[in-house]
């Protein structure tokens, strides 16, 4: 099996990611990031820099918390409370509440070319989801998309790492080889899947988290490099 258009020789196993692959998701957090490093108005930091503490602080929480809106929402608070030096007022706290009620009021939008594509491909493949996050938030997303019908499962995990991917393998019983994980998050979503056997498509998102970043090796056959969504037809 290779990567350059014989996968749609045979019925595959279609993993999907959901934030940033199906639907936008990051851009609305960048939003809010950019509204909040504003309001923040630091004397001496720029904007670069300041970003760097968030993200610092970021990385610190989602190991400790996980993934989400209140994650998120914590690590604006204690980002604050670093900079100046002392704890958050409540009136200030409410400030950053008012900057994030884009994240809860934020309507699912699909990428281009994802529900045809889906209808395409689900009817010539096993389709199954798999995203990391806040069980409720996650949950309200995936009642929104209006996809589901498409995957024979969904899965909402704290987090995508090898072991992850071996339990999805053990618990849908499919050969890895047979096996595409499909997302933008190399941390995420390529990396730990071609760890744990499975072969993974790479459909890169410019508003991709900064933390889901990572390093590909551009030498590796088992992943497959697609510019958009609709590219899969071509392969699948």
């Amino acid at each position: 099996m290779t990567v350059d258009g014989t996968a749609r020789r045979r019925a595959q196993v279609l993993i999907f990611d959901a934030d940033d692959t199906l639907w936008e998701n990051n851009v609305v957090f960048e939003r809010v990031i950019d509204d909040f490093l504003e309001w923040l108005d630091h004397p001496t930091l720029d904007r670069a820099q300041l970003r760097a503490v968030l993200d610092d602080i970021e990385r610190a929480n989602t190991t400790a918390h996980g993934y989400g809106s209140k994650v998120f929402l914590r690590s604006l608070a204690e980002c604050l409370e670093r900079l100046r030096e002392r704890p958050a007022t409540d009136a200030e706290r409410q400030d950053i509440d008012r900057l994030a009620l884009a994240l809860v009021e934020h309507r699912v939008e699909l990428m281009p070319g994802v529900a045809d594509a889906l209808d395409e491909l689900a009817g010539r493949h096993e389709l199954l989801l798999l995203t990391k996050g806040d069980q409720v938030e996650q949950q309200r997303k995936l009642d929104a998309c209006g996809l589901l019908h498409h995957f024979r499962a969904a899965h909402i995990v704290a987090e995508k790492d090898v072991d992850t991917y071996r339990w999805l393998i053990r618990e849908h019983g499919f050969t890895p080889a047979n096996a595409w994980m499909i997302g933008n998050s190399p941390r995420s979503d390529i990396l730990p899947a071609r760890a744990a056997g499975l072969n993974a498509v790479f459909i890169p998102n410019e508003n991709t988290w900064v933390l889901e970043d990572d390093e590909l090796d551009p030498t590796d056959a088992g992943v497959l490099r697609l510019a958009a969504f609709r590219d899969l037809l071509r392969h699948f």
